[in-house]
């Protein structure tokens, strides 16, 4: 992707829905999840994932359950139930901005 910067604004939607579709995932999870579906065209650095992880988890929209996996602590998020219904609401937001930025950029295209 010739701009990450785009991406920024629709991280918490990209970790929302991945977590609606997934269940529960940790952290690198997400990121090669993400980097597989886009064929490598967008790669979320831990610098961006984490604080947002964190700052969803403090938003009520994720649970944390650590396990033991390879004789270390992995930390698995997933969504709460505020959570799921903000990624509907997200989801959304991000469909109608996409239109509007189509009928900018291509008004004779539809997504209708």
């Amino acid at each position: 992707m010739a701009n990450n910067k785009l991406y920024k604004g629709s991280l918490t939607t990209i970790i929302l829905k991945l977590l609606d579709e997934g269940g529960k995932m940790y952290g690198y999870e997400i990121t090669q999840k993400v980097k597989v579906i886009t064929k490598g065209e967008l790669k979320i650095t831990e610098g961006a994932l984490y604080p947002a992880l964190h700052k969803l988890e403090a938003d009520g929209m994720l649970d944390v359950e650590v396990e033991k996996v390879d004789n270390r602590l992995r930390k698995y998020y997933k969504l709460t139930e505020k959570g799921s219904k903000e990624t509907n609401s997200k989801l959304q937001e991000l469909q109608d901005y996409i239109k509007t930025m189509q009928l900018l950029v291509n008004p004779k295209f539809s997504l209708d």
